[in-house]
C-alpha cells in the first residue's frame, strides 16, 4: 500500500446489488465474493467452501424471504474488507446474521468500523441480537475456548477468536465441517443404506428428485423445511422460526435456478400420513468439478430412532454419483453436540476438514 493510501480516510459504503456481474457497479459485489473466498481459505485451510459470483448474486437478487445487505470498508480506492448481513423477513425477527471479512493481507483494517455498521443496522431495525460464525483449522495447538454446550472448541488465540471476544461476543456453539471423498469406494454407503431401509420398515418410503421440487411434494417439503428452525441443535444461538408453504418452496427453487445450482434431494415420506419425515440436500454451482455442499439434513423429532438420517444421506450420496459424477467431495457442517448425526457421518466415511464457531452478542436498542 502506498503512503498516500495509508493516509487516506477509511470509508464505509453500501454494496449495491448489481443487475448483472458485468454491470458498471458490480465491482464492490465481486470484491465481496472474492474476499469471502480468500478468508474462508485462509481460516479453514481449504477451498471447499468457495462460492462463485453468479451463485451469490442469484441469492441477493431475490430478497423476498431474506433481506441481504452488504457494506465495504475502503481506503484510497481499495476495498479492505466487507460485511454481509442476512435478516429474515419473518415478523418479530430477533437476530441479525452477518459475516465480517477482511482481506487476509489487510487484517485489522476496517473491522471495527464494519462491525459498528452491523450494530447500527440492527439497532435501526430494533433487533437485539447479532450473530456470526468463524472458521478454524483442525489440530491447532494452544489454548481452546469451549462453548456452554461442552461439545467442541475453537482455538482461543486465533485472530478471529480474539476479535470476537474483544468485541463482546460469546461462543455459543461449535460446528464440525466434514468432507466425504466422492472418488472412493461406495461399498460402505450401499451396505448402510440397505441395513437402514430394512430397519425403517414399510411405513417409510424413499423419494428423490432434482430441483425444482415436484408439485406433489411441495407442501410436505415446506413443512419439513420449517422444522429446521425448531428441530436442529442451536446451542445458545437465537434462531427465528421460519414459516414455509408451497409458494416459498417454489420461490426457493426459482432462486436456486438463478444461482446456477444443481440440487438433489433425498427424502423419506411417512406412508400412513404422507408427511416428509426426513430429507437431505446436495448442492453444487455451475462448476461440477468443485466441492459439493450439503445443505439441510433433518429428521423430524417424532420420526427419529428409525435410521431415516442414514437413509437420506446414503441414498443421496449414491444418487449424486450419477447426477454430478465429476465433483470430488461433499462438504457439510454439523453441531458438535449432534453426536447422532456425527456418528452417521463418521460411519459413512466423512472426516473433519475444519471447524466453525458460532458467536452471539446482545446489543442495546
Amino acid at each position: 500500500m502506498t503512503d498516500v493510501a495509508q493516509q487516506s480516510t477509511l470509508t464505509i459504503g453500501r454494496i449495491v446489488v448489481p443487475a448483472s456481474l458485468d454491470a458498471p457497479d458490480a465491482g464492490p459485489f465481486l470484491e465481496l465474493v472474492r474476499i469471502a473466498n480468500e478468508v474462508c481459505r485462509y481460516d479453514a485451510g481449504h477451498d471447499y467452501l468457495d462460492e462463485v459470483p453468479s451463485e451469490v448474486l442469484g441469492m441477493w437478487q431475490d430478497q423476498s424471504d431474506w433481506t441481504q445487505i452488504g457494506f465495504a470498508a475502503e481506503r484510497g480506492g481499495e476495498i479492505l474488507g466487507v460485511v454481509k448481513l442476512m435478516i429474515s423477513n419473518e415478523d418479530d425477527v430477533s437476530a441479525v446474521e452477518f459475516d465480517l471479512m477482511i482481506d487476509p493481507p489487510k487484517w485489522g483494517q476496517g473491522a471495527e468500523e464494519l462491525l459498528a455498521e452491523v450494530e447500527r443496522e440492527a439497532r435501526d431495525r430494533g433487533i437485539p441480537t447479532i450473530q456470526t460464525w468463524t472458521l478454524h483449522r483442525p489440530g491447532t495447538a494452544g489454548p481452546a475456548l469451549v462453548p456452554p454446550t461442552g461439545a467442541g472448541s475453537v482455538p482461543a488465540e486465533d485472530r478471529q477468536t480474539v476479535f470476537q471476544v474483544a468485541n463482546g461476543f460469546t461462543l455459543e456453539q461449535v460446528e464440525r465441517n466434514s468432507v466425504f471423498d466422492l472418488t472412493g469406494d461406495f461399498g460402505v454407503v450401499e451396505r448402510m443404506l440397505a441395513e437402514a431401509e430394512a430397519a425403517a420398515g414399510p411405513d417409510y418410503r424413499l423419494v428423490t428428485w432434482t430441483a425444482p421440487t415436484p408439485p406433489e411434494f411441495r407442501d410436505g417439503f415446506a413443512y419439513a423445511m420449517s422444522r429446521m428452525s425448531t428441530d436442529a441443535p442451536a446451542g445458545g444461538l437465537v434462531i427465528d422460526e421460519q414459516h414455509w408453504d408451497a409458494a416459498r418452496v417454489e420461490r426457493r427453487d426459482a432462486r436456486q435456478r438463478a444461482q446456477g445450482l444443481t440440487v438433489s434431494v433425498a427424502a423419506i415420506q411417512h406412508v400412513p400420513t404422507g408427511t416428509i419425515a426426513a430429507y437431505n440436500e446436495l448442492v453444487i454451482a455451475e462448476d461440477h468439478s468443485a466441492a459439493t455442499q450439503q445443505y439441510g439434513t433433518l429428521v423430524l423429532k417424532e420420526h427419529r430412532g428409525r435410521r431415516l438420517g442414514t437413509i437420506v444421506k446414503c441414498a443421496n450420496l449414491l444418487r449424486w454419483r450419477e447426477v454430478v459424477p465429476d465433483s470430488p467431495r461433499v462438504s457439510t457442517f454439523n453441531a458438535e453436540e449432534n453426536r447422532h448425526m456425527l456418528d452417521i457421518n463418521e460411519a459413512i466415511g466423512f472426516v473433519p476438514a475444519s471447524y466453525a464457531g458460532a458467536w452471539k452478542k446482545v446489543i442495546a436498542i
